[in-house]
């Protein structure tokens, strides 16, 4: 029962999996504060470095546009940080390498097999 376990935390998904939570952690940190920064910068251009008090008409919408501009925010740094680079290095590699795959080993097999009884 151990061993299975074992095999499965060894697994390429599972470490994979556990490689990208520990790096989303750590990436989710550096947007918080990048995303903090930003939120002072806007605050600064408003006069609030938040804004969470707005309340036009007792209406509390400020949470709101907090959580909103946040959100923004995280999608456009996400997108630029992560996104458009993976896409821009995944067009390169898909322009230089051109698409020949080798046959698998067992067709090569085969195909040796066929060799030898034509030969015969």
């Amino acid at each position: 029962m151990l061993k299975g376990f074992k095999d499965f935390l060894m697994r390429g998904n599972v470490v994979d999996l556990a490689v990208a939570v520990v790096i989303g952690a750590a990436f989710g940190k550096v947007i918080d504060s990048f995303v903090d920064i930003l939120m002072n910068l806007i605050g600064k251009l408003g006069g609030q470095p938040n804004f969470n008090s707005f309340n036009p008409s007792d209406v509390p919408v400020g949470a709101f546009l907090t959580a909103l501009i946040s959100f923004l925010i995280i999608a456009a740094a996400i997108y630029f940080m992560v996104v458009a680079p993976m896409n821009a290095i995944a067009a390169r590699r898909k322009a230089g390498v051109e698409e020949t795959e080798a046959p698998s080993e067992e067709a090569s097999i085969l195909m040796e097999i066929r060799d030898e009884l034509r030969r015969r």
